[in-house]
């Protein structure tokens, strides 16, 4: 199997994905073949990731999806695997899923994937070394190969850090100063999407030329490793239809890519559509699919676009639409923006929604679907994540599916079902599909 690195650290903010970019890009320069992966649920940093590294990003999850599910997906041909954590190494859910709590270490114990900690050593000095020798410890079967010093403020501050680490068996891989740090815009829900990025290629080629600098990249690539797994059968991947209209701009582009993977190697064949373009699903289509993103910066602009409107309201009157957190709001009757303004939607569903008042809607999700969407029959277990700040105004409609967190907590964002009387079927939840259970 391809040697791999998990980038995690002891908490989100340590600088894991500038680490990442940077090292796919520095990589990548040598003309490395470099497979990245993010572990957990997450839509922005595989975009960022690809673009760097000139390969699909695929998420893996340790809460969501099986071990041979996540086998399958990580089985990709390339010189070196780096896999991008999410908030701290063991930080997970309270519950154990398909494989584990959802922590990046699950996905490293799992697929023999070495651990190189960011330490973020502003404000401190020979302490970062009891962090990071305590993460090292912590649990068996996770391996610390070694650490990269982050926001080392001057040559006394890293002589101090060093000192504590010289001894205890965990090399320092990179030191990397404060003032050398890039940045990238954030939003909201995390950072703006890659797409969006008007300056991408400089941050990437900057961030690829602070590792290359400041890193030992031979010594990195030394601590790839990755235990051999035996071929597993794994679930495929149903796809919502043969022809799938696939909504598909800055508005609506949170899709995993291994669901759309999934898809296509079931032979159905994607047709993406822009919204924002005024345009409407392809007619040659037999579903259709808005997945979420960020449609309340555009509700203005969507709600003028007739042709959208009006071509996915008769779609929908004989075949199957699905919506997905910003795709459901959209599917709704109206939705009101940050500033108090409403706008109208789409009306397939008499949801009304609000992001004047935020609140964070955040975790994972087992849904259990009352009546079928499309790909999924009713009574299948479904495993996905929510993250939104949208407040529920009105929810009228048949519920989709009943929904629980990862401690068996019903959640009342159930999702809505609404039959058309030329035989359509509409449906929506708020929480993102990430895999089917596998019980």
């Amino acid at each position: 199997m391809t040697p791999g690195l998990v980038i995690s650290a002891p908490a989100s903010g340590t600088g894991k994905t500038t680490l990442t970019l940077g090292l796919l890009a520095a990589l990548r320069a040598r003309g490395q073949q470099v497979q990245p992966f993010k572990c957990g649920p997450d839509y922005i940093d595989p975009a960022f990731h690809s673009a760097a590294a000139g390969r699909s990003s695929v998420n893996l999850d340790g809460w969501a999806m099986t071990p041979a599910q996540i086998g399958h997906l990580a089985d990709r041909a390339a010189d070196i695997i780096v896999a991008e954590g999410s908030m701290g190494l063991f930080d997970g859910v309270a519950s154990r899923g398909e494989t584990g709590t959802g922590a990046s270490a699950d996905i490293a114990a799992l697929m023999g994937w070495s651990v190189v900690l960011v330490i973020d050593a502003s404000g401190q000095a020979q302490t970062a070394t009891a962090v990071a020798q305590g993460l090292a410890r912590f649990r068996k079967g996770v391996t610390v190969a070694g650490v990269v010093l982050n926001k080392i403020a001057s040559p006394r501050h890293e002589a101090l850090v060093r000192q504590g680490f010289d001894g205890i068996g965990l090399p320092v891989l990179g030191v990397i100063p404060r003032a050398a740090g890039i940045e990238l815009p954030s939003r909201h829900l995390g950072l703006v999407q890659a797409e969006e990025t008007g300056d991408l290629a400089r941050l990437l080629a900057e961030a690829g030329r602070i590792v290359t600098k400041h890193c030992d990249l031979d010594a990195i690539l030394a601590c790839a490793t990755a235990t051999p797994k035996d071929a597993l059968p794994s679930r495929p991947v149903p796809p919502p239809g043969g022809r799938i209209a696939l909504a598909r701009d800055a508005a609506f582009s949170f899709v995993y890519p291994h669901l759309m993977e999934g898809w296509r190697a079931a032979g159905a064949t994607i047709l993406p559509f822009s919204p924002l373009a005024d345009e409407a699903p392809d007619p040659s289509a037999d579903c259709c699919w808005l997945p979420g993103g960020y449609p309340e910066l555009h509700a203005g602009r969507i709600s003028g676009n007739r042709n959208f409107l009006d071509g996915t309201r008769g779609f929908a009157q004989t075949r199957p639409v699905h919506g997905e957190c910003g795709g459901y709001m959209t599917l709704g009757a109206g939705m009101v923006d940050v500033d108090g303004e409403r706008h109208e939607m789409l009306g397939l569903f008499g949801l009304e929604t609000s992001f004047a008042k935020r609140k964070m809607h955040l975790g994972y999700r087992r849904a259990e679907l009352i009546a079928p969407m499309p790909g999924y029959r009713a009574g299948a277990v479904l495993r996905g994540h929510e993250f939104h700040y949208a407040s529920i105004l009105s929810q009228p409609d048949a519920p989709l599916s009943r929904v629980f967190d990862p401690v068996g907590e019903s959640v009342p964002e159930k999702g809505s079902l609404r039959e058309m009387p030329g035989g359509g079927r509409v449906t929506g939840t708020f929480f993102h599909l990430i895999a089917e259970a596998s019980a």
